[in-house]
């Protein structure tokens, strides 16, 4: 008896002794992922201030304003989503001292910006301001209804990049604002842009190209991040082919500028919802689809839409954000328990963005409307060069 005690007294003295290590290499661990996801959060806001900023600025003579709108688009997002979350009242409380707050803050800036892109050119400055503030409490809405599964409704919905709450939420909050917000002059309107203004645009979208691995990735478990990673870049190298192969044959043989500039990234929007739970031979397929549905929709939807709506989404984030959203929280029906739920969780977000989107748009009128559509002329003060 006395050699068992003896033996047990030996292994809780050696366990004590090896306990600190123990917990020294856990804390080590999360410091070190907690690193990981800065640099991730570092490489988002590269994807939102340079890839969306100038991805934006392929209307000429609106690139000031664009990039402006982009800056104060970001400065207000973030910092509110940290203000609402840290109430608690959508949801539990998120603290601002954690790194994951600060990205689901940039997914939520990443919404914002792609829902601006519908009205993109003939808003005022003021407007901008005004729908990032009217965007973001309604966007927590849903990510609390439809991630958080309040009141029961929608549990195990798979969007782990936002293929939905965050692409097509943006897509749809758009379209809704420029159901409200479109004049008769400025539909009759030909966005212009010239060889200059598209090429920095394809710059802002190399830009989100090389970093949407980042994005999909930013909130995966460590261990499924290269997967993730992977799949994602196969996804995008899907729809830059999709989106090369179907302008040809849409086109007339010639490459439409604005297809590369923006379906190319297709594949990283369609992927998002499934991004972590495939393998790469399916995200390549899921690119392709994704980027042949988004080119479908800049030279076949887009244009009937706009007649049916009577509102011009001047990036078409329908055609990059919404359609290939849906499409990619569609294939996380595959791998979900309950496809029901999956379901109702797209219908859902849909339904609060147009609603909001109206919302906002109808709102965003009371500040009047631009004399000038497409233009800095009336904020900036030009060189006259």
């Amino acid at each position: 008896m006395s050699r068992k005690i003896a033996l047990w007294c030996l292994a809780i003295l050696g366990i004590s002794m090896l306990l600190p290590d123990i917990l020294f290499a856990q804390a080590t661990m999360e410091n070190v992922v907690n690193v990981q996801k800065y640099e991730r959060s570092i490489h988002i806001l590269a994807m939102l201030l340079v890839g969306f900023g100038f991805l934006m600025v392929f209307v000429r003579r609106y690139g000031y304003s664009s990039i402006t709108a982009t800056y104060l688009s970001v400065s207000i997002a973030i910092p509110l989503y940290f203000l609402i979350k840290g109430w608690g009242i959508m949801g539990e409380v998120y603290h601002s001292d954690q790194i994951e707050t600060l990205l689901f803050a940039e997914f939520a800036a990443a919404s914002l910006l792609i829902a601006i892109g519908a009205p993109l050119g003939r808003l005022k400055m003021p407007q901008y301001i005004l729908s990032a503030l009217l965007f973001i409490p309604a966007y927590i809405l849903n990510e609390w209804i439809v991630m958080g599964g309040a009141f029961g409704l929608v549990g195990g919905f798979m969007d782990t990049a936002g293929s939905i709450t965050i692409h097509a939420f943006g897509a749809y909050f758009g379209l809704g604002m420029i159901i409200r917000m479109t004049t008769r002059k400025e539909f009759e309107m030909e966005i212009p842009s010239v060889k200059t203004s598209n090429q920095f645009s394809l710059l802002g979208s190399m830009v989100l190209w090389m970093f949407w691995p980042s994005f999909c990735s930013a909130m995966v478990e460590p261990s499924l991040v290269p997967l993730t990673a992977i799949n994602t870049i196969i996804a995008l190298c899907g729809a830059t082919i999709a989106t090369y192969l179907f302008s040809v044959m849409l086109r007339n043989g010639k490459i439409e500028v604005a297809d590369m500039a923006n379906a190319a990234l297709a594949g990283g929007v369609a992927i998002g919802a499934t991004c972590a739970n495939i393998t790469p031979a399916y995200a390549f397929l899921v690119g392709l689809i994704g980027g042949a549905i988004s080119v479908v929709g800049y030279t076949i939807i887009q244009p009937a839409l706009q007649k049916t709506i009577k509102g011009i989404d001047t990036c078409g984030v329908h055609n990059l954000h919404g359609m290939p959203g849906i499409f990619g929280g569609l294939v996380a029906v595959l791998f979900v328990s309950s496809k029901g739920n999956q379901v109702l969780g797209i219908v859902i977000t849909v339904a609060i963005a147009l609603i909001a989107g109206l919302i906002t748009g109808q709102m965003l009128t009371v500040l009047g409307r631009k004399t000038n559509p497409y233009d800095d002329v009336e904020e900036f003060a030009l060189s006259k060069d």
